[in-house]
């Protein structure tokens, strides 16, 4: 596995922790939705939480980047196909976690209801 996909998948692990230390509930990992994956989809109180995680070694780029216009409307498609497919009656939030250093020192950011799906 290349350094990159390690460190994602590494990132994804912290990630989970985090939300799991925080009291949501992991329905699930790496969640492929038609051409969409979503990294974590999860539930809190009333909602339910579709989770994007970017992971950088190096906040030269900012992870926010990564996540435009079409990857926005992507995760919002995904979404709406989920939960149409099971039938879930929760309030859909989308939350975006950026984690910027590695397993020797890192920052985790956590943005919930970091944007509002388009009508």
């Amino acid at each position: 596995m290349s350094a990159h996909n390690e460190l994602g998948k590494w990132g994804e692990e912290v990630a989970r922790d985090y939300l799991l230390t925080r009291g949501y509930a992991i329905d699930g990992v790496n969640q492929r939705i038609g051409r969409v994956e979503i990294d974590f989809i999860a539930r809190k109180d009333n909602r339910i939480c579709f989770v994007e995680v970017k992971t950088r070694s190096t906040d030269i780029v900012d992870p926010v980047e990564a996540i435009d216009k079409t990857k926005r409307q992507r995760m919002v498609s995904a979404a709406d196909m989920y939960m149409r497919g099971v039938d879930i009656a929760l309030e859909p939030q989308f939350d975006l976690i950026f984690i910027i250093g590695g397993p020797d020192g890192y920052e985790l950011e956590h943005i919930e209801d970091a944007f509002y799906p388009t009508l």
